[in-house]
C-alpha cells in the first residue's frame, strides 16, 4: 500500500465573473437569439455586471406620491410621437415607459393600445381629460433618471417596491 498524503483543499479566488461550463447542458440557440435581441443596457455578461446595473439604476431613482389630477400631460406639435407628463414639484418632464403609459390609461379607464395609436397631442388631451374629471387619487410614481427622466411605473400609494438590485444583490456574509 502507497503513502497518502492529505491536503487541504484549496478555493479559487472569485474574480468577480461566474464561469459556463460549456461541456455541460445542451446547445440552445433560443437563449442566444433572446440575449442578442436585447438592448444593451439589459445584456449582461456577468452576475456581477447585471448587479452593478440595476444597483445604479435604483440608485437613481426615486418614488413619490402624488394627486391624479395634478398630473400635466404634455406634447409637442412638433413630434407627434413624443408626450410627457409634469408631475407635482418636478423641475423636469417625465417620459412615461410603455408600462407606464399603460397604468395610467387604466387608471382613467382608457384603453391604452388605442391612445397609443393616436398622434400625441390628442392621446394628450384625451390623457389629461381623464386625469383631471376621474376621481382624484394619490398614485405613486417610480422614476428613474438616466439622461432623461422616465416614468417607469404608477402604482396605489401604499404600493411597497422591491427593487430589482435587491433581487440580484450578492450574498452577504
Amino acid at each position: 500500500m502507497g503513502v497518502v498524503e492529505v491536503m487541504d483543499p484549496v478555493q479559487p479566488a472569485r474574480t468577480g465573473g461566474y464561469k459556463v461550463d460549456v461541456s455541460r447542458g445542451e446547445r440552445n440557440g433560443r437563449v442566444s437569439s433572446e440575449w442578442f435581441n436585447r438592448p444593451d443596457d439589459e445584456r449582461y455578461l456577468s452576475l456581477d455586471d447585471l448587479w452593478a446595473s440595476v444597483k445604479g439604476r435604483s440608485e437613481r431613482s426615486r418614488s413619490r406620491v402624488v394627486q391624479t389630477a395634478d398630473i400635466r400631460v404634455e406634447a409637442s406639435r412638433d413630434n407627434s410621437e413624443r408626450l410627457h407628463l409634469m408631475l407635482p414639484k418636478a423641475q423636469e418632464p417625465v417620459v412615461p415607459t410603455h408600462w407606464a403609459f399603460g397604468q395610467l390609461a387604466s387608471i382613467v379607464g382608457a384603453p391604452a393600445s388605442y391612445l397609443r395609436q393616436l398622434p400625441a397631442p390628442l392621446a394628450g388631451i384625451n390623457l389629461q381629460y381623464g386625469l383631471t374629471n376621474h376621481r382624484a387619487e394619490q398614485v405613486k410614481t417610480f422614476e428613474t433618471e438616466d439622461g432623461r427622466i422616465e416614468l417607469r411605473a404608477v402604482t396605489g400609494a401604499e404600493y411597497g417596491r422591491y427593487l430589482n438590485s435587491q433581487a440580484v444583490s450578492p450574498a452577504t456574509a
